[in-house]
């Protein structure tokens, strides 16, 4: 009983304290679940929970676009990483003004920081490297990265090995990352506000943004100014990871047509500026300032293989994807102009380099638009023309993708070309739409050129030149050589071979000699080379060896100034004169055929437009003769190699050259065709057109250039000023020295030796040689620049946009002068903005061109005074003209 009594007593005991209890666990139990349940919604799950968003997850960062904002989970892995963010147009309203496939900005250079808890997308500065140890030190003090933007960190992902940050400011109307700024003669500019994203891809090293976006587009030339309104294209904006081995960079040498990689300094938002790479050490007094060359990584395989000489893959081979887009026929002719450059690799033992396949259907990692992968894009555009950009690692020069963009009418261009080129000799090309053999032929050429660009060659002007212009007639010759030892040139097709030469080949070559050189120093492993200044060394000696040697001499491309007659576009041979000589001859023939030769053209158009492609061929005969008066011989030279770095243009060679320019000037009628044109409408004579716009040369860029050759040739084999100014009268007074009565041309040429003397002597006073350091350009400067149809001749323009406001712009030139629209036109050195051009050498220091053209007005009075009262009825008037301006001008005086 007493046990029962103690058992209850117990109970009674524990009884509160057994309820309590228990609704304390219950307690706890919910209080734990609370707290797992406060666990499951973190910031990270509950961005990742939110209905809108998109997930693009890989292996390097993980993308999700969330309403209109975009996040990076970054791994921490990739930290301190650098890579390269850039934007390619994927579609657009407009081709004209926007093209597909194009990277309108070099990539941004990153690299990706994590500080407390902020990431930081810093711009590496690689200015300086040290050449020795002691200098680390010194480089990381002075050398520290630039800023570019920073994102707080959000949250870490799940198991802490990622930081998620909203990187919309980095994407968004970021005009660093947009088709916004120059292309060609237009000026685009981001719409802000009115961008939206699209899908997102994320893959093994690299993530794409899609974006959608508003570009206006203007145009705008001293009194032209045009607005084009908005127009809508579409983005893609790709990160990449670089490689953390980076490639042994190539020393850039300036006797190799290679593009070269330099410093961009400073931020984007505030401008930037280009410089070489600098080497801090004390192997040799001084800083030594140096550039890289563009190049793709390409290495053997199995390296002991190839130096037994043997044919070895690359460990990673250049792949090419052709757009699914093009025309069908097109496809084969541009593969075959990627494989050409196989021949090149492999005579430095490496095989199988260049490859190209279509557009896969079947691999759900392929997107044309990613920076990633190099494509060859088609473009619906009107404009005739292709390009082959290409994007670099900053710190190596390694090209890491490319890109080559056909137009559609680059057809119509290749086209026309043959036939004011070759139709002397070739039937297929008699035609309005020309035979598939030769729109292959021409197509793989014009391709292959652009092909060659992406493999880091820069423009070869200096190639054509190189063979003698009689070799160009020749069947054998030009059946080993074609017409010039590189097709990085402009040289072509062949318009020296005339109808007779049966069999001499007409075209290019599918690679030249001087293009397998450029291939060897560029590609040619070096796996002996212990650092890129041995490597140097040993690639100089490359150069060393052809130094000297015509065909494998470097020209640079020259823009806004054209001192070199032996490095322009679109010519051939050595002899300009012998040369321009049997071009006229076949353009002739031509012009006398094609009413002939083309037929089913009702409306004129074609013919209109192959006797405006004669014309500007024609032109360029001139134009390459006209360089020699004054001319200078540049060429990149080192001490102690065969070569002069500046040597003038022989004077007796100048001599003649000005002779044979004045006296095709006087004989120009024949281009005005009247059995052609006068069913062309309205229009004043095209040969006093083109014998005015041409007689403008004679009284401003010759004298500057005879002025500037004279100075540097030696003094018993200059060609003077005054003796070109006495030349000049002779040439063109000659008919009025000999009481002759005038020709119409002739009259044009004197009419505008005397407008341009008075206006470089005149009320203006000495504005010829004005300053030229100021806001406003002097005429001086101007004056050597090229004029607008020099622009259109020699393809200056790459984006076809000046042919296509021809009017507007020859309305601008015409008011401000010569020179005004290329002023305007080439902010910077067009198409190679980084490439070493020639710069502009002012005179006005020794310059005497005011005294000249006094003289020259006061000999011109004299004479047309002596010969007033036995001149021909006819031409007083002329001569009264002439006499009251000048009499007007130097009065003033």
């Amino acid at each position: 009983m007493k046990k029962f009594y103690l058992i209850i007593l117990l109970m009674a005991v524990m009884l509160p304290t057994t309820l309590v209890s228990a609704s304390e666990r219950k307690k706890k139990k919910q209080d734990v679940a609370e707290v797992k349940e406060e666990k499951k919604v973190s910031k990270y799950d509950e961005l990742l929970q939110k209905p809108d968003v998109m997930t693009a997850k890989g292996d390097f960062v993980t993308v999700y676009k969330v309403g209109d904002k975009i996040y990076f989970e970054y791994p921490l892995r990739y930290m301190n990483r650098e890579v390269l963010i850039g934007s390619t147009v994927s579609a657009s309203s407009e081709p004209f003004f926007i093209n597909v496939g194009y990277k309108y900005k070099n990539p941004l250079h990153l690299q990706v920081v994590l500080r407390d808890s902020t990431v930081f997308f810093n711009r590496p500065n690689v200015s300086a490297i040290r050449g020795e140890r002691w200098a680390e030190k010194a480089i990381r003090q002075n050398y520290i990265p630039f800023f570019y933007k920073k994102f707080p960190v959000y949250t870490y992902n799940a198991d802490s090995s990622a930081v998620l940050f909203d990187a919309t400011p980095l994407v968004k109307d970021n005009p660093d990352l947009s088709p916004e700024g120059r292309n060609g003669t237009f000026t685009l500019k981001l719409v802000q506000g009115e961008m939206a994203f699209g899908k997102v891809k994320a893959f093994s090293d690299n993530i794409s943004i899609e974006m959608n976006q508003q570009v206006t587009v203007g145009m705008e030339f001293s009194i032209f100014k045009a607005s084009f309104g908005n127009f809508s294209t579409r983005s893609v904006l790709s990160m990449l990871l670089l490689p953390e081995k980076k490639m042994m960079p190539r020393v850039q040498d300036s006797r190799i047509g290679v593009f070269p990689t330099s410093i961009v300094l400073g931020s984007s938002e505030t401008g930037t500026a280009s410089m070489p790479f600098r080497e801090i050490s004390q192997k040799q007094d001084g800083i030594r300032s140096y550039m890289v060359a563009n190049r793709w990584r390409v290495e053997p395989k199995d390296v002991e293989a190839w130096k037994r000489g043997e044919l070895v893959e690359p460990v990673k081979p250049i792949v090419w994807y052709v757009d699914d887009a093009f025309p069908e026929a097109w496809k084969a002719p541009i593969k075959k102009a990627v494989l050409l450059w196989n021949q090149a690799f492999e005579k430095i033992g490496l095989k199988n380099v260049m490859q190209v396949c279509d557009f896969p259907t079947a691999d759900s990692t392929f997107d044309p638009d990613n920076l990633k992968y190099s494509c060859i894009r088609y473009s619906p555009s009107a404009t005739a023309n292709a390009m082959g950009p290409s994007w670099v690692d900053p710190t190596t020069g390694e090209i890491i993708t490319a890109s080559v963009i056909i137009y559609n009418d680059i057809i119509k261009l290749i086209n026309n070309w043959r036939f004011v080129q070759t139709a002397q000799i070739d039937p297929r090309v008699r035609t309005k739409k020309m035979p598939k053999d030769v729109v292959d032929e021409s197509l793989t050429y014009v391709v292959a050129h652009e092909i060659g660009h992406t493999l880091g060659l820069m423009h070869n002007m200096a190639a054509s030149a190189a063979f003698p212009v009689d070799s160009l007639r020749s069947v054998t010759f030009t059946k080993k050589y074609g017409t010039t030892p590189s097709i990085m040139d402009y040289a072509r097709f062949n318009y020296v071979a005339q109808p007779e030469d049966t069999g001499v080949s007409l075209t290019p070559p599918s690679l030249g000699e001087y293009d397998e050189y450029a291939i060897k120093w560029l590609y040619c492993p070096q796996p002996e080379a212990k650092d890129m200044w041995e490597a140097a060394e040993l690639a100089e000696k490359w150069i060393d060896e052809k130094a000297g040697n015509p065909r494998y001499r470097y020209g640079r491309q020259q823009i806004q100034n054209r001192y070199d007659p032996s490095a322009l576009e679109e010519d051939l041979g050595d002899d300009p004169v012998k040369a321009g000589d049997y071009g006229i001859r076949n353009l002739k023939y031509i012009l006398g055929h094609i009413n002939e030769w083309i037929q089913d053209d009702k409306d004129l158009t074609h013919r209109k437009e192959l006797y405006f492609q004669i014309q500007q061929q024609y032109l360029r005969y001139i134009m390459n003769v006209m360089y020699q008066v004054g001319g200078i011989y540049l060429t990149q030279v080192e001490d102690g190699t065969p070569g002069l770095p500046v040597e003038a243009v022989d004077r007796k060679r100048q001599k003649e050259s000005l002779k044979w320019v004045i006296d095709e000037l006087k004989n120009c009628e024949w281009i005005d065709a009247p059995e052609l044109t006068k069913k062309f409408g309205l229009k004043t004579n095209t040969s006093s057109d083109l014998a005015g716009m041409l007689a403008s040369y004679l009284f401003t860029t010759l004298p500057v250039n005879v002025t500037l050759s004279s100075h540097v040739a030696e003094e018993k084999a200059a060609y003077a000023v005054r003796e070109y100014f006495e030349d000049l009268y002779a040439g063109i007074f000659v008919s009025t020295m000999q009481n002759k009565k005038l020709t119409e041309m002739e009259k044009l040429l004197q009419r505008s030796a005397v407008s341009f003397g008075v206006n470089n002597v005149g009320t203006a006073g000495n504005t010829m040689i004005a300053s030229q350091s100021g806001t406003e350009m002097g005429r001086l400067e101007r004056s050597v620049l090229p004029a607008l149809d020099e622009i259109v001749a020699y393809d200056l323009d790459g984006t076809g946009l000046v042919k296509g406001y021809y009017p507007q712009l020859l309305e601008v030139e015409k008011r401000y002068g010569k020179g005004s629209v290329a002023y305007a036109l080439f902010v910077n050195q067009f198409g190679e903005n980084s490439a070493p051009f020639q710069e502009n050498v002012f005179v006005e220091n020794i310059s005497e061109l005011y005294g000249y053209n006094i003289l020259f007005l006061k000999k011109a009075r004299t004479l047309i005074k002596s010969k007033m009262v036995s001149a021909n009825i006819d031409d007083k008037a002329h001569y009264e003209g002439m006499l009251m301006r000048i009499e007007k001008a130097l009065e003033a005086k």
